[in-house]
């Protein structure tokens, strides 16, 4: 019995120790996201509305609406009474929201440009690939018309074969006329001499 007792107390504090051991991360698992103080944002949504914004400020609209909204101001400013005006004389508070303005478009823009310059430079990539692959299609077509050429220059043209014609008809025509003149003595030649005797028959 205090055998078995001992067993029993040693597999207890066997099963402690590794209850209180820290567990091993798992490698089929993957990690809990950790937590983070900065906000995560989209980079790609924020260079999409930074590129809006560049837009505009670059946009004949937002100078018209900027230039009303900076005579109203200084006519507000200007003709109201003192209790209701803002912003006095000197307009601090509104070259305050002017650099502000200007602080906030300045980095929009830089923004909207990295990005175009991003794009400008995978089209460019592109159409460098794009010509790369032209110019092989030309010499390729190139060697082809070459081969072609070459090849053509030993088949037969049709004024080779025309001259040949020619020359074939000039011989044949040659011949008929030659076998016309033989044929055209045979028969003073038979009155001569008739068929079956010799001259030296006579």
């Amino acid at each position: 019995m205090a055998g078995e007792r001992d067993a029993l107390r040693e597999r207890t504090l066997a099963g402690a120790t590794a209850a209180g051991r820290p567990r091993a991360p798992r490698l089929d698992q993957p990690r809990p996201p950790r937590r983070r103080i900065v906000p995560e944002w989209d980079p790609d949504a924020f260079g999409r509305l930074s590129e809006r914004i560049a837009r505009f400020l670059g946009t004949g609209r937002f100078i018209v609406w900027m230039t009303v909204v900076i005579i109203l101001w200084v006519l507000w400013n200007v003709s109201v009474p003192k209790e209701l005006r803002f912003d006095e004389y000197p307009f601090i508070f509104l070259t305050l929201a002017l650099s502000l303005q200007a602080s906030y478009a300045a980095p929009l823009i830089l923004l909207a440009q990295n990005r175009q310059d991003d794009r400008d430079r995978v089209n460019l990539e592109q159409d460098r690939k794009q010509n790369e692959r032209s110019i092989a299609d030309t010499e390729y077509l190139t060697r082809e018309i070459a081969a072609l050429r070459i090849g053509l220059g030993e088949v037969a043209t049709r004024d080779w074969i025309r001259s040949e014609l020619e020359d074939l008809v000039k011989e044949l025509e040659i011949r008929r006329n030659g076998h016309k003149e033989h044929h055209g003595t045979h028969p003073a030649m038979r009155a001569e001499h008739p068929p079956g005797r010799d001259a030296d028959d006579r």
